[in-house]
């Protein structure tokens, strides 16, 4: 995964992290939507043989340290999550964006909802709707953000 392909990969997961830590004002912090899940599920839509459920847990396992929560967390979330989707990604695949964009919302609802259940399980978590504001921001940006990393891996040559 490190030739001049998987830099072009790694860095773009890179900045989703650096979108998920960034700081933002109260109002809209609750609405920010799941970057790493949804740069995730692009690329083991179009690379699934180089970005798989290893990525995802590694991804999710880098998470949990950039969020201070229990180790781990995260990381089977994103792991489950990106599971579904190789699994079933040929499908996904020939979908139009828009449906795409409604299995990006299941996904991200479901990620948050195995989030939650871990950290209820581990700790004493409170179940929130605002919990779920992500999922929203999360299915309105896929087709943009979809149509984006479609370009960098057209511009780059990433296949």
């Amino acid at each position: 995964m490190f030739s001049h392909n998987g830099i072009i990969i790694v860095f773009t997961l890179l900045i989703a992290l650096m979108a998920s830590i960034m700081p933002m004002p109260l109002s809209v912090d609750a609405f920010r939507p799941d970057w790493v899940l949804i740069v995730l599920v692009y690329w083991c839509l179009a690379l699934p043989s180089k970005v798989n459920i290893i990525t995802a847990w590694f991804m999710g396992f880098i998470l949990d340290v950039l969020l201070g929560s229990v180790l781990g967390v995260h990381a089977a979330a994103m792991a489950l999550s990106v599971y579904i989707v190789v699994v079933n990604f040929q499908k996904i695949r020939n979908f139009s964006v828009w449906q795409q964009a409604l299995i990006i919302g299941i996904l991200a609802a479901l990620y948050h909802l195995l989030v939650f259940w871990m950290q209820r399980f581990l700790t004493d978590a409170v179940f929130l709707t605002s919990y779920l504001y992500p999922v929203i921001t999360s299915v309105v940006l896929w087709p943009w953000v979809f149509l984006l990393l479609r370009r960098v891996r057209r511009h780059f040559k990433i296949m």
